[in-house]
């Protein structure tokens, strides 16, 4: 009976398996976003990254094993993976051996045997060498910034391919354990908690996890010399990075502005829901040239320049943490949808203001309103401002007077109902302007449309505020 049940199960896996190999089909070169074709990559969905990389500041050298847990959406050949730049060591699926290619960004991985539709599969690569900094002339540089001391590492749109292989697209979330290798002395720091550290043969492991589903964009490390606090409030594990080397007033004065972490988080979770991370924090390096903070999961990265040579820093800091809600949780399902992030993270700094008694939101509204018709402020289509485009200021400054002209037509109560059911309704995932806009007509029970074609896709000056 026994030897008769093994002999059918052998034959159901062999068809299983034999159609799967003759359906199987190499996975997309690319998710298929409007703006970044090529980025990200079709057939299988990630569920974590494992990074283990070692970085030697003296040579900037990295050496760095990644391992991908993902699951197959259909029968997979083969599959491509993001990578700009390093050399490639070796790659393993499930454990054997598997032939790769190369060609620009494109990693192609064909593993021996066909990788069954909804079937788990684990995919490791070991690769070294001086990742880059990714140039581009419209949107700034991203990558691995080297300094004196070290190497910050961070960016957007593409980042992750600078440093690590990945599926490079912000549609397909992971969870992350990161270990960071560095000489003895220097400090390491990542994204989520800190999951311990040790010492051996003058080189210091510190080790992170970033349990919520992160996009890769967002994965950043932080190797130099820091003043490094960690401490729990409200539940919440804060870790923040300071540089020595900062002039003592500047440092000051991001220490101060640091401090407020904890009270910044308490007042934008009453108007957007629970924080949505365990983890929360910020960096600064004396040497930060690249010319932008930005939103790292659970610990932006910002540079000296976002704190002025006043008391305190804290707008800055506001807009980083606003966008722990709206665009690391709630993150964008397609490039084109940026003001998502960057208008909601502007209109938190409104809000700020108005706590802080420096200007109401209606103000601020008001001020940009009447700057003239022939601004670049109206230059642009903000729901679809072109790939050039996603960092202009029409995308942050239009996308919070899309937000406050929603909250004039529907009212207050309504308006942060939406704000903070949006965030609770989807945590952890990607979104669209349509799906925003549905949502605020279903919150508010108006017909919206006149309202989000005047703010969002029209490309001049609107006749009336």
């Amino acid at each position: 009976m026994v030897r008769k049940l093994a002999v059918v199960l052998a034959l159901v896996l062999s068809v299983t398996l034999t159609g799967a190999a003759s359906s199987a089909r190499p996975g997309a070169v690319g998710i298929g976003d409007p703006y970044y074709p090529l980025d990200g990559n079709g057939g299988y969905d990630v569920k974590h990254y494992d990074l283990a990389i070692r970085y030697a500041p003296a040579t900037d050298a990295l050496a760095g094993v990644a391992t991908i847990r993902a699951r197959a959406t259909q029968h997979l050949s083969a599959f491509n993976l993001d990578l700009d730049g390093l050399t490639i060591r070796s790659v393993t699926v499930d454990g054997r051996a598997a032939r790769w290619s190369r060609a620009g960004t494109e990693l192609t991985v064909t593993p021996r045997r066909p990788l069954h539709k909804g079937g788990a599969f684990v995919t490791k690569i070991a690769y070294d060498g001086v990742p880059k900094v990714i140039q581009d002339p419209d949107l700034g540089d991203g990558g691995a910034f080297t300094t004196s001391d070290g190497v910050m590492i961070l960016g957007e749109p593409d980042v992750a391919q600078a440093w690590y292989p990945s599926n490079d697209h912000p549609i397909d979330k992971a969870s992350f354990s990161i270990a960071l290798t560095v000489p003895k002395g220097v400090e390491a720091l990542s994204n989520g908690a800190p999951a311990g550290r040790f010492t051996r043969g003058g080189w210091t492991t510190w080790r992170w996890e970033q349990i919520e589903p992160m996009a890769t964009y967002l994965a950043m490390a932080a190797i130099g010399q820091f003043d490094v606090k960690s401490y729990r409030r409200d539940g919440i594990q804060f870790v923040d990075g300071i540089d020595p080397a900062l002039p003592k007033a500047t440092y000051d004065i991001v220490a101060r502005s640091f401090a407020r972490e904890p009270e910044i988080l308490r007042f934008l979770s009453g108007y957007f829901g629970q924080y949505p991370f365990r983890a929360a924090g910020g960096v600064v390096d004396a040497e930060g040239d690249w010319g932008y903070a930005l939103e790292n999961q659970g610990r932006p990265i910002y540079t000296p320049d976002d704190f002025p040579t006043v008391e305190d820093g804290s707008a800055i800091i506001v807009h980083e943490l606003a966008h722990q809600w709206y665009g690391d949780s709630v993150a964008l399902g397609r490039w084109a949808d940026i003001w998502l992030n960057e208008g909601f993270a502007t209109y938190a700094e409104w809000l700020w203001s108005e706590h802080e008694g420096l200007g109401t939101a209606q103000e601020t509204f008001d001020a940009l309103y009447a700057t003239p018709a022939t601004a670049s402020l109206w230059k642009y289509e903000v729901a679809d401002p072109g790939a050039a485009n996603l960092f202009v200021g029409a995308v942050y400054n239009r996308g919070a007077m899309t937000l406050h002209a929603l909250r004039k037509a529907v009212g207050d109560k309504a308006f942060f109902r939406i704000l903070k059911s949006w965030a609770q309704m989807n945590r952890g995932g990607n979104v669209t302007t349509a799906k925003f806009i549905r949502h605020a007509e279903r919150v508010s029970g108006k017909n919206l449309d006149a309202l989000f074609t005047k703010w969002l896709y029209t490309a001049s000056k609107p006749a009336t505020p």
